[in-house]
């Protein structure tokens, strides 16, 4: 089928890198597969992490189809884009229709894009992980390929407003070695050891990451646990269940 919508958004995409004058450092993508379905598994720590997980797999010439929140498909504008790039919506109150989309998406050979925390961590640390990038896995019989990103926060995540100006703001992105979803294996096994994996890539990105804060002002961005002054993963569920 002919890629008539993402094609032109990647490109957009990739024109506002340019003026927003991103600093993006991308490794491993030689781990992406260059034929053949596999689960793309990422943190989510940024609205726009998608976008960059897509990214990385552009070297390879793939293009991922996400699973996002059905609300984001019935947006006027991110509607129709979401659509015609033939992302996966999830309807949590039906997400079996969400889970057969992208078991077939991935028996025909598409890279599916999950984030297995389902929300943003505002803490910037890893949630716990849902098993069901594991079960399509091993379902469809593809790969799973973790990945870990950093420095997205900081254009546009939850609680803060957006950042589009050109800043100069680097992003560092981070994908791991495939991990096999052995039908003989429990799915939680197999996803305690992808949030393993997930950990090691983030903190590599991390540590890989050119700029610290600039000041006490600038300290939002990073977890606690780093210095930083985000909510803590226990502040966080305490204000969550509020």
């Amino acid at each position: 089928m002919a890629e008539l919508v993402y094609r032109p958004v990647v490109g957009l995409a990739r024109t506002l890198f340019k003026v927003w004058d991103l600093k993006i450092d991308c490794r491993g993508t030689e781990n992406i597969p260059r034929s053949g379905g596999a689960v793309l598994v990422s943190n989510h720590i940024s609205y726009l992490d998608f976008v960059f997980n897509g990214l990385a797999a552009l070297p390879q010439k793939r293009l991922v189809r996400f699973m996002a929140k059905e609300s984001v498909f019935r947006h006027r504008i991110s509607g129709p884009l979401m659509r015609g790039m033939r992302h996966i919506p999830v309807d949590r109150e039906q997400g079996e229709a969400a889970y057969a989309h992208a078991l077939d998406s991935l028996r025909s050979g598409e890279i599916v894009g999950v984030f297995p925390e389902a929300t943003i961590s505002q803490s910037f640390t890893l949630k716990s992980f849902k098993s069901g990038a594991a079960r399509l896995a091993q379902e469809a019989g593809v790969p799973l390929i973790p990945m870990a990103v950093w420095g997205t926060q900081r254009l546009w995540t939850k609680g803060h407003p957006r950042n589009f100006k050109r800043s100069h703001i680097p992003v560092t992105i981070r994908v791991g070695e495939a991990i096999e979803a052995s039908r003989d294996k429990y799915a939680g096994a197999i996803t305690r050891q992808l949030r393993e994996r997930v950990q090691e890539l983030l903190e590599a990105a991390q540590r890989a990451y050119p700029v610290r804060p600039k000041g006490p002002d600038d300290t939002w961005w990073m977890p606690a646990h780093l210095g930083g002054t985000a909510p803590t993963p226990e502040e966080v569920r305490a204000a969550e269940a509020r």
